[in-house]
């Protein structure tokens, strides 16, 4: 058509080029006859013009013909395709038809039954297609498979009219599957490239499907049609509400203007980037590139049988600044790259060097931090694919083939922030600085042991303030005494001085002391009760030596003290946390004869003697002014002491 210049010299559409090049086709193999037919007035205008186009440009067209067959030594039309080109027509009359089950309408059991009810019967594999059959495919579970020929009895079930069974070519639908396995439960995808409304249909289908509980919020599905034409964009929208989707929403904006900070773009965790590619794996691209909405202008390319290498360039260039500028969405999680393209310039190397490219620009320097990519294995697996020639791992590569046309996808997602540790020391000094712990790191107390700590302090205060006063009312004579209460005193200073060192050694010895102390006082008592039956001259010495675990063992000495001059007003204990009791003493004494002044014996009381008229214990200054003032009537009655008023020494 372009060399005998009837694309320059008609006034033909753009859009009807296709109609052009069916017709000449048929025109071709039949010698430019006229049609035989009765129907000729029911034709449509628009087939009637570009009929009387060809019939006026037959001779011109022939002779184009005849000057391409001779300068390329051709003995028929059949041989004018290359050799590769050949192949792919081979393969592509032998591809079974695969169809997705659209789940907004219906589902994968219904389909199922409707088959087998209209004369279908499920096989396993694709290699046992034959007749009136179909099964599941291998990777998409929502896709089934059928012989090419039972196109028109699909159709008899009604199924593809009513838009519950999409016939679709597999590698569209590879793509929207990884995309739905990738999405959260509260993400948005975003679609980029050349694609139908078939396509972008199937993808909101998925995630309607598996987001359906949360039906108040589902998923939404963003398009990006800057590329595409008025005509297009009609044609999707009327296919994506055909297929009753409700969650598909249109961006006129181009792809390289969005950012992470659009509004619309808030919740979106995926992108599907399909781009423009040389369909080079595809058997029949001219089906492919006019279901799927994409550039006419490679076909001309493909028919000889190789990529000009300018249009692979340019092919290239667009595909990087594509996934350059998705990886750069900062809340975006993973992004799916699928091509029908079998050249290594648009696949691997596309996806290589983008990752590098990523990987460069968050180590430098002065540049916003941008979370590393990385390949993800694939979702679909080769195990039940024998089709499939050699893997490339973590690449998804199927080969063209006679059971399918070839593909090329790769899952890019963002590594998580690494995890920082840092050691205990480096907390606590952090801490510090801000004044958290309040210098935790010099080894102060906790606050609950500090809390403890202070209560001890001031009840230790307390107590070296109330028992110096005890010893020395009790015993003023004894020096000995006071010596001993010094170092008790000394002793518990020099722990308070070391406790800054010895946390828990501290408590211990604080507890430790405060026994001493407490059992000291108990002697005391025990003694100043022994005092009434002992001589003065036969006083012994009791030698208490309490060790602390400590660096400082303190030996404290009590020795019993003589009974004051005057009367000494009894010392009230304070009262404290946590008090030892003490246990009562037996005092069995000889009997005595008391002096007529003395009242009647009483009746003998448990645990005292009868002579014993005391009914209860009394402290020890009342028990020695007792004994005091006992003592001296004794000696005014009858001249001499009595040996019970004695003085002792406590």
């Amino acid at each position: 058509m372009i060399d005998s210049r009837f694309y320059l010299s008609q006034s033909v559409p753009d859009d009807q080029m296709g109609l052009v090049a069916v017709m000449l086709c048929d025109f071709q193999d039949r010698k430019f006859l006229p049609w035989e037919c009765q129907w000729e007035e029911e034709i449509i205008q628009e087939v009637r013009d570009v009929k009387n186009c060809l019939f006026r440009f037959k001779t011109k067209l022939a002779a184009s013909l005849a000057r391409c067959r001779i300068k390329r030594g051709l003995l028929s039309i059949e041989c004018i395709l290359p050799e590769s080109v050949k192949k792919m027509q081979e393969r592509s009359k032998s591809l079974p038809l695969y169809a997705w089950v659209n789940t907004l309408k219906s589902s994968l059991d219904e389909v199922q039954s409707v088959l087998k009810s209209a004369g279908f019967s499920q096989v396993k594999s694709i290699g046992q297609l034959e007749g009136q059959t179909f099964c599941q495919d291998p990777h998409c579970g929502d896709i089934l498979v059928f012989p090419a020929q039972l196109k028109a009895q699909l159709y008899s079930t009604e199924l593809l009219s009513d838009h519950k069974l999409i016939i679709q070519d597999k590698s569209c639908s590879l793509g929207p599957n990884a995309v739905c396995s990738l999405l959260p439960e509260d993400g948005d995808v975003l679609m980029v490239g050349s694609f139908s409304g078939l396509t972008v249909s199937h993808t909101a289908s998925l995630v309607a499907e598996k987001h359906k509980s949360n039906s108040n919020n589902q998923p939404t599905v963003y398009i990006c049609v800057s590329d595409c034409t008025d005509a297009q964009r009609a044609e999707l929208a009327l296919a994506v509400s055909t297929m009753g989707c409700r969650n598909v929403k249109l961006i006129l904006e181009v792809f390289q203007s969005l950012d992470g900070g659009d509004k619309r773009l808030q919740k979106v965790r995926v992108i599907l980037l399909m781009p423009k590619c040389s369909v080079s794996a595809v058997s029949n691209p001219v089906e492919f590139i006019l279901q799927e909405n994409g550039d006419t202008n490679l076909l001309q390319d493909l028919s000889q049988g190789s990529l000009a290498q300018s249009k692979l360039e340019s092919l290239v260039a667009r595909q990087r600044k594509d996934i350059d500028h998705a990886l750069k969405f900062p809340k975006v999680l993973a992004v799916v790259y699928s091509t029908c393209s079998s050249y290594p310039e648009e696949n691997v190397e596309v996806v290589s060097r983008a990752l590098q490219q990523a990987k460069a620009c968050s180590d430098q320097k002065g540049e916003a931090k941008q979370a590393n990519f990385r390949l993800s294995p694939s979702t679909f697996s080769y195990s039940d694919h024998a089709e499939a020639a050699e893997t490339t791992d973590p690449f998804f590569i199927l080969e063209p083939s006679k059971k399918s046309n070839g593909c090329f996808l790769a899952v890019l997602n963002r590594e998580p922030e690494p995890e920082v540790r840092e050691a205990p020391e480096e907390v606590i000094a952090r801490a510090n600085a801000k004044g958290i712990l309040d210098k935790i790191g010099s080894n102060p107390l906790p606050r609950k042991e500090h809390h403890g700590h202070t209560n001890r302090m001031k009840k230790g205060a307390h107590t070296r303030t109330s028992q110096p006063n005890l010893s020395v009312s009790m015993h003023p004579k004894n020096q000995q005494t006071k010596g001993s209460s010094r170092a008790i005193l000394c002793g518990q200073q020099e722990l308070t001085n070391t406790q800054s060192s010895q946390g828990k050694t501290k408590t211990l010895a604080l507890q430790a002391l405060k026994s001493a102390v407490s059992s000291s006082i108990s002697y005391s008592k025990q003694d100043c009760t022994s005092s009434c039956s002992k001589p003065e001259n036969s006083a012994p010495s009791k030698s208490i030596a309490p060790v602390f675990k400590t660096k400082t063992t303190i030996t404290t000495t009590l020795h019993p003290a003589s009974p004051p001059a005057t009367n000494v007003t009894p010392v009230v204990r304070p009262r404290r946390a946590q008090q030892e009791v003490l246990r009562p003493m037996v005092l069995v004494l000889p009997p005595v004869h008391f002096p007529n002044f003395f009242p009647p014996r009483q009746p003998p009381r448990t645990g005292f003697s009868p002579s014993f008229n005391y009914n209860r214990w009394k402290p020890p200054a009342q028990l020695v002014s007792s004994s005091r003032s006992s003592a001296d009537l004794s000696k005014n009655a009858t001249g001499k002491s009595h040996p019970l008023f004695w003085p002792h020494k406590l």
